[in-house]
């Protein structure tokens, strides 16, 4: 096994049942504009270039991150690359000028709005892979869900995807309309969407787009404590995983990802991706990891972790990590799915 897997293309699956053919590992783009501190421009549409020669097709952005900003910025690579790639954007979390806000909207009016919003950002005519970002339990699914079939009717979106949605909203939603992908966030740090979404999803044919499946980058070993480590731009010195005594607890989770990646001859991120390939398989699932990185190389490496295959005895020591984490995903926990379990 070699850190960059000999530039050889990843393998392609369906995105859900009748869904697109995408590379088995997708590219989350937020941090390319916001979130994670400075951007290097120049080196983000380096590594969109990069993902493409190694076969990540799948792009993920939405309305949220930058406050479009992110659409804007993949405008241009869309366009030179239309028929190469899947387009993945979100609606759902409403900004304002103020830092501060975040609304979550379902109604049938603002994803009307959104979506004229993002096609024109994007620059394109029709969206591929159209995400409802978060649930607003006040607005009914069916309103929701409805509005978005609207839209694959109209031409403007072809496939529909559901964001941090419980097994009971996803075949609730799925009735409505076919779903094509469910974004979570799931990784050897975080499996909540164990609890009931992934059954539903493997039931119904739907696959799963895991979000943050590094850890955000802690399952990387980049830093031990966010408020040290981290500039004043990065939103994780905020998120209660990273911080303080939450942090350093959290460290020494890494031992055992450590210790794999050394017998495969590969870096802890890596593992972290096989880790979640192969935990779908368990499941029935197709996965398509979206990991984020705004430098070419990580790309190339995050890559190659497609084609690591961890044994039982490797993934019985990795197993525990989860149970072990310290202080929840975000400070406001409320309007993820685990909020929403029975």
């Amino acid at each position: 096994m070699t850190e960059n897997g000999g530039g050889r293309p990843i393998e392609r699956v369906e995105l859900g049942r009748g869904g697109p053919l995408v590379g088995v590992q997708g590219l989350g783009c937020m941090g390319m504009s916001e979130f994670y501190g400075e951007t290097d421009e120049k080196e983000a549409r380096r590594t969109l270039d990069a993902a493409l020669a190694a076969g990540v097709t799948l792009l993920d952005t939405a309305d949220a991150y930058g406050r479009g900003r992110n659409e804007e910025f993949l405008a241009p690579f869309a366009a030179a690359h239309r028929d190469e790639i899947t387009l993945a954007t979100k609606f759902a979390i409403e900004r304002t000028d103020d830092p501060a806000y975040r609304g979550v909207r379902n109604d049938r009016a603002y994803v009307r709005q959104a979506v004229e919003g993002s096609l024109r950002r994007l620059g394109v005519d029709v969206i591929d892979l159209y995400y409802m970002h978060r649930r607003d339990p006040a607005v009914p699914l069916a309103e929701s869900v409805g509005a978005m079939a609207e839209l694959v009717r109209e031409g403007k979106v072809r496939w529909l995807g559901l964001s941090e949605v419980t097994g009971a909203e996803l075949r609730e939603a799925h009735a409505v309309h076919p779903v094509a992908a469910l974004q979570s966030e799931w990784s050897l740090f975080s499996r909540d969407v164990e609890r009931s979404a992934v059954a539903a999803a493997a039931e119904l044919g739907v696959a799963l787009v895991p979000y943050s499946p590094l850890g955000r980058g802690f399952l990387a070993g980049s830093f031990t404590d966010a408020g040290k480590d981290l500039t004043a731009g990065d939103f994780r010195r905020f998120q209660p995983r990273f911080t303080g005594d939450n942090a350093r607890a959290n460290a020494e989770l890494l031992a055992p990802v450590r210790r794999v990646a050394e017998a495969h001859g590969a870096r802890p991120a890596q593992i972290a991706l096989a880790w979640v390939q192969q935990r779908a398989r368990v499941h029935g699932l197709t996965v398509v990891p979206i990991p984020g990185t705004r430098r070419a190389e990580r790309l190339a490496e995050n890559a190659a972790a497609t084609r690591i295959t961890l044994t039982d005895a490797e993934l019985a020591l990795l197993e525990p990590i989860a149970d072990r984490v310290a202080g929840d995903r975000y400070p406001d926990m409320s309007s993820t799915a685990a909020a929403r379990e029975d």
